[in-house]
């Protein structure tokens, strides 16, 4: 096996488990994100003069409603943001695999298997 054949087939595996680690990650900032969704759904739906308990990290704080909206707002905008990175990484991944998918099997034929 030459040094080629090695470096794609060892880029395909780190491609790999670079995607996997992505799409884990994807995974739990959609639960925040749905979390998010229901505090939001659960403020809308308290007086503007009411204090809630907001967490911060790993600290609860009382903020005023309108305060907390805003903070949550900001949160939301943060965690989409993440999930576009993200989504373009596990994106990118998915094209470089393919490219090497394509170079593999020439090289190998059936006797490598790309496929999970």
């Amino acid at each position: 096996m030459s040094s080629i054949q090695v470096r794609c087939g060892s880029g395909f595996s780190k491609l790999n488990t670079r995607l996997r680690s992505i799409e884990e990650r994807l995974e739990e900032l959609k639960q925040e994100k749905e979390a998010l969704d229901d505090l939001s759904t659960e403020l809308e739906l308290t007086d503007d003069d009411d204090s809630v308990l907001y967490k911060i990290g790993e600290s609860f704080l009382h903020l005023p409603q309108p305060r907390a909206m805003k903070r949550l707002e900001k949160d939301q905008a943060v965690l989409s943001a993440q999930v576009l990175d993200l989504s373009a990484g596990a994106e990118q991944c998915e094209k470089e695999m393919k490219e090497l998918k394509v170079t593999l099997y020439a090289r190998f034929g059936r006797a490598i298997n790309l496929d999970e």
